[in-house]
């Protein structure tokens, strides 16, 4: 069972999410022959807060 663990920060839409599982599980099936059935994807929202870029939150960056 082909587990992918996606880590983005905060804010995408619902919609955007949706899209990033559909396309990760299709490019698990194509990638190692895995049935649809099995692929499980876990996307986890960071806190801009609690993402450091170079020493410097993504916060204080604007992202």
């Amino acid at each position: 069972m082909p587990f992918a663990q996606i880590h983005m920060l905060e804010g995408r839409t619902e919609e955007q999410k949706r899209a990033v599982i559909e396309k990760v599980t299709q490019a698990l099936v194509e990638a190692v022959g895995a049935p649809i059935s099995t692929v499980r994807v876990l996307i986890q929202e960071v806190p801009k807060t609690n993402w450091g870029i170079a020493g410097v939150s993504a916060k204080d960056l604007g992202r």
